[in-house]
């Protein structure tokens, strides 16, 4: 039998685990009788716990929301996830910095379960974190404001910098917020242009809500509509390929994030993705590691055929030594994480 202060510990779970319970379920549950649940109850809001009761024989209990909460209490798996998440998120940069997610990392270690903190210090002696490419990231606050500003549903005074720089300030019906790859994305309605658009976190300069509720009418799905925006995205040079692989499959490889995609017969996809330059969009394709042929423009088939060249030159007459493959990664401009058999999803730079 568990000690009365386990089961209080075990209870606050349960509450805690979904909206509602009856006093028969949480009696089952914890394998007492339902009068030992009320009392049980009633010594949790002895302590400071809101739990809220609905009269009646169909009655529950639900733990409320207020500010006398006392401390989350975790079980090991679940202390676990959040110490793993908030590793994550400081070794990311995705909130924008890491020092708040590495104070929360650190507090939250001072009081985890022995047990706990050695899995924990056995994860981090383990992995080693390759970081990504430099970006601007948005600010953790702004992050909280724009989701605030969605709950809402009130129309806000945006102001946003632009791609080239320039400083607007909009009205917007804010609907949702997307997080794509390591950026975050504001969707939301313009009300002077009267169509949804998206907006990079990373470049929204304050948002400053109006107190006027808005409908959300025809809003349309938020990921599709990043997805869609993130591929149309301006570059210099666009090139279009046809895969001989099935719609399903080049999904995969190119990402809606990154180009888009048009069936050509049950066993191909023509796909376009935009990039900085030729060359650049030559690596790419060599890294999707399928069978390519690029339709236009001629730029970026002469780049290919260039690097393809370049390859030949570097293995021709070599005996199956590891210097050709070495040297295949060279010519292909991409390092370790991107030869000829590049990872799926891999893009040429978008977004």
């Amino acid at each position: 039998m568990i000690t009365p202060s386990a089961r209080l510990l075990h209870l606050v779970a349960l509450l805690a685990a979904r909206p509602s319970w009856t006093c028969g379920e949480l009696a089952e549950r914890l394998s007492v009788t339902d009068r030992t649940v009320r009392r049980d109850i009633a010594r949790l809001r002895e302590l400071g716990y809101g739990v809220e009761s609905d009269p009646g024989p169909w009655g529950g209990y639900r733990l409320g929301v207020g500010r006398r909460m006392p401390p989350l209490v975790l079980d090991e798996e679940e202390a676990l996830a959040v110490a793993v998440a908030l590793r994550e998120a400081a070794v990311s940069g995705v909130l924008g910095g890491d020092q708040a997610a590495l104070s929360a990392l650190l507090k939250l270690r001072q009081v985890l379960p022995g047990v706990v903190a050695e899995r924990l210090a056995a994860m981090d002696a383990a992995l080693v974190h390759l970081p990504g490419p430099a970006e601007p990231q948005i600010a953790p606050g702004t992050l909280l404001d724009l989701a605030a500003a969605c709950r809402r549903g009130e129309r806000a005074r945006l102001s946003y910098r632009d791609r080239a720089g320039r400083a607007t300030v909009r009205e917007v019906d804010p609907y949702r917020v997307v997080r794509a790859g390591r950026r975050w994305y504001l969707v939301a309605r313009d009300v002077a242009r009267g169509e949804w658009r998206t907006f990079r976190g990373d470049r929204v300069q304050g948002l400053e809500p109006s107190g006027r509720p808005v409908e959300a009418a025809g809003a349309p799905d938020p990921a599709a509509l990043v997805a869609r925006a993130r591929a149309a995205a301006t570059y210099p040079v666009y090139a279009v390929a046809r895969l001989s692989v099935p719609m399903e499959r080049a999904v995969r490889l190119v990402p809606p994030s990154v180009g888009t995609h048009r069936a050509d017969g049950p066993g191909a996809t023509v796909v376009e993705v935009g990039g900085p330059d030729a060359d650049g969009l030559a690596c790419f394709l060599l890294r999707l590691g399928t069978p390519v042929r690029v339709l236009s423009p001629d730029s970026v088939r002469e780049a290919l055929l260039r690097r393809l060249r370049e390859l030949y030159a570097h293995n021709a007459g070599t005996a199956g030594g590891t210097h050709g493959a070495d040297d295949a990664h060279t010519a292909g401009g991409t390092g370790p994480e991107g030869g000829a058999h590049g990872r799926e999803g891999a893009g040429p730079g978008p977004g």
